[in-house]
């Protein structure tokens, strides 16, 4: 097989050159993510209603404000709805689709750990009879355009552990007669998702590009997706933390007013409030999305210069400039054993200059790095000396 140009022996002369800097945060996880730059306890969340009421006016201004603050920032047309709801973007994503689909036949797109799952509820919890399985493998994107636009369409816009994302939505036909179901937890405020009306509904959860913390997803619907709640009764008990409507089948606009289902924290609410807070005075959303740009531009230029490291996705257009997932590679050019790729990760946190890049248990063996719009370019800079010295260490040990 065909070298890399570095032999043991050069790397052994090669492995003491140390990096001198460090990343000022060395927190590159997918999930739960690098908190805010400038994030403190007390001065981030020390105004949280904490021991008070979600019920309470103090407790419900808050809530809305999450609500409010979203849609603005955003973007988002007048007639979308912004609501918290239980458990995460899991969560979002589950009790759309207990609530909504059934109506019609169903087709799911997936290409890596989370849409695959979604796609195994429909079959085997939901007992959907209508489904087509539209799927790739990891680092590959499927035929979108073998999606009905008179079927309800599931899919993933970002796939966290594949680093694959949807790069445009003109597959989604504006006549069309389904619902458009986007998780969009790894995607949203950190690459251009727009025209938002191709989406009837849109999840995500806080811990991703705002870097806020976990337990609470967000449900974005807009007016195709509440004539549906409206219209359809799914042929299935909901569970209370699964309902979207009344008793009488109409919408229960309180969530999208703050009044969420059930007990939230309102110290990952005030969190999350200023998340927002620091995104509106960088610039808002656009801010938002050129540092994520940014971001992604380090790596994909040090990628370039590197023999050892490859994206999983081949495809430029179809990588992901948030969950960046790479494949690596011994001096002889054959794949990178999990082994050493263990040892590889295991030496960085060891140096305490990056942590939580493995990739998703899943996935091929590799490195998934955050690159959203909480990470600072100059620490991915120099977390890519951190990642070729550690290369080195590990190869002159083998």
């Amino acid at each position: 097989a065909p070298r890399l140009g570095l032999s043991v022996p050069l790397l052994a002369a090669m492995s003491s050159s140390m990096p001198a800097e460090r990343p000022s945060c060395a927190n590159f996880g997918s999930g739960p993510c690098a908190k805010r730059p400038g994030w403190s306890l007390e001065g981030s969340v020390g105004d949280a209603a904490l021991g008070r009421s979600h019920r309470s006016s103090i407790g419900k201004a808050k809530l809305l404000a999450c609500c409010e603050e979203t849609k603005a920032i955003l973007g988002l047309p007048d007639d979308y709805l912004v609501g918290i709801v239980p458990a995460s973007d899991t969560g979002a994503v589950e009790m759309v689709m207990w609530s909504m689909l059934g109506e019609r036949p169903v087709d799911i797109c997936h290409w890596e750990s989370f849409g695959t799952t979604w796609y195994s509820d429909a079959v085997k919890e939901l007992k959907l009879e209508n489904v087509t399985n539209i799927k790739a493998e990891f680092g590959v994107l499927p035929d979108l355009s073998k999606t009905d636009a008179s079927h309800d369409i599931v899919f993933t816009m970002n796939g966290t552990t594949s680093g694959v994302r949807v790069p445009t939505l003109d597959w989604i036909p504006a006549d069309r007669t389904g619902l458009t179901i986007c998780d969009a937890t790894s995607a949203i405020f950190g690459f251009d998702m727009l025209p938002w009306e191709k989406l009837d509904v849109v999840t995500y959860s806080w811990q991703k590009v705002l870097g806020g913390e976990g337990a609470h997803g967000m449900l974005i619907l807009g007016p195709r997706a509440v004539a549906r709640l409206e219209s359809y009764k799914p042929p299935r008990p909901l569970p209370k933390i699964f309902r979207l409507c009344k008793g009488d089948g109409t919408l229960n606009g309180g969530i999208f007013k703050g009044e969420t289902i059930n007990t939230p924290s309102m110290m990952c609410v005030e969190d999350y409030l200023d998340a927002l807070r620091w995104a509106k005075s960088i610039g808002g959303l656009p801010a938002l999305l050129a540092k994520s740009a940014a971001n992604f531009k380090v790596l994909a230029d040090f990628e370039a210069k590197t023999g050892w490291l490859e994206f999983l996705c081949a495809v430029p257009e179809h990588r992901s400039n948030t969950s960046v997932c790479f494949k690596m590679k011994a001096p002889s050019g054959e794949p990178m054993g999990s082994d050493a790729v263990a040892k590889f990760r295991k030496l960085l946190e060891q140096k305490g200059v990056c942590f939580d890049i493995g990739a998703y248990r899943d996935a091929p063996a590799g490195l998934r790095i955050w690159c959203g719009a909480t990470v600072e370019q100059d620490d991915l800079r120099v977390l890519t000396l951190w990642l070729k010295w550690a290369y080195q260490q590990v190869q002159a040990a083998q």
